[in-house]
């Protein structure tokens, strides 16, 4: 479901894949050859998400924002199942690894792996 939040709809490439039980509400951009996979939330609420190129977001996953960080996610990464991506900034090439959890103003650098099940703590640089 692709839903429109004070005024502002996402902005989906037509070469990006989204699953059915996918929820992206807001100030959402996904560029091209993206795929956001079964019941994964994007919310750009209170603030900004960009996704990359080929970025693949698996099941399960949310990703969200706060008032203080937008999300950012680079080209080339794959986020997977069930993993939460909060309010921080994951650059090109990088593993998110299933269950993880990054929290606000994290930055994942480029050509990173994040562990399944990983807690990256708020303002912590990988």
């Amino acid at each position: 479901m692709i839903m429109e939040f004070e005024g502002v709809k996402p902005s989906i490439h037509e070469k990006t894949f989204i699953a059915e039980g996918c929820h992206i509400i807001g100030k959402v951009t996904i560029k091209e050859y993206s795929s956001i996979w079964f019941n994964t939330v994007v919310r750009g609420d209170v603030n900004s998400i960009e996704i990359g190129r080929y970025v693949n977001i698996q099941d399960n996953s949310v990703v969200h924002v706060s008032n203080d960080y937008p999300t950012i996610i680079g080209d080339f990464v794959t986020i997977g199942h069930n993993a939460t991506v909060h309010a921080c900034t994951v650059e090109d090439h990088c593993l998110i690894g299933m269950g993880s959890i990054i929290l606000d103003g994290a930055v994942i650098g480029r050509g990173s792996i994040v562990a399944a099940g990983a807690l990256v703590k708020k303002n912590q640089h990988i």
